[in-house]
């Protein structure tokens, strides 16, 4: 390919998700992997999972894999430009607060589509095979 001094050539790049786990696979821009996963917080196993999607990073859980009575709701929303709204719920653990601590994009955008029904951390949560 030949370009001309003012021809401008766009290219799109994506991130790869280096793996913790042996058995992954890519869907999109999401990595999904195999092999249980826990959110830990203040000695607690908050979440469990054998089907995390990474993203950016992250490690989104499904939702009912969430153990419900360390969440409550948070009034709090950030916004992803190409996620989405996300809303987040706030981790007690033996009486400790930790606000804010999980979020979710509860209608994800096109791009962000396979993050739909799940929950990631952070904040200190541990997130570990």
């Amino acid at each position: 390919m030949n370009l001309e001094d003012d021809e401008v050539l766009e290219v799109e790049v994506r991130a790869v998700v280096p793996s913790r786990s042996p058995q992954v696979s890519s869907v999109g821009d999401a990595t999904l992997e195999r092999g249980v996963m826990k959110a830990i917080w203040n000695g607690q196993v908050i979440a469990e999972s054998e089907d995390t999607v990474v993203v950016e990073g992250n490690h989104y859980f499904p939702a009912d894999s969430l153990d419900m009575q360390f969440f409550t709701p948070s009034s709090h929303t950030s916004v992803c430009p190409w996620k989405g709204t996300a809303s987040y719920h706030s981790v007690v653990v033996d009486g400790q607060e930790n606000p804010d601590a999980a979020w979710y994009y509860e209608n994800p955008s096109a791009a962000a589509a396979e993050i739909q029904d799940r929950v990631a951390f952070w904040r200190g949560i541990s997130v570990t095979p």
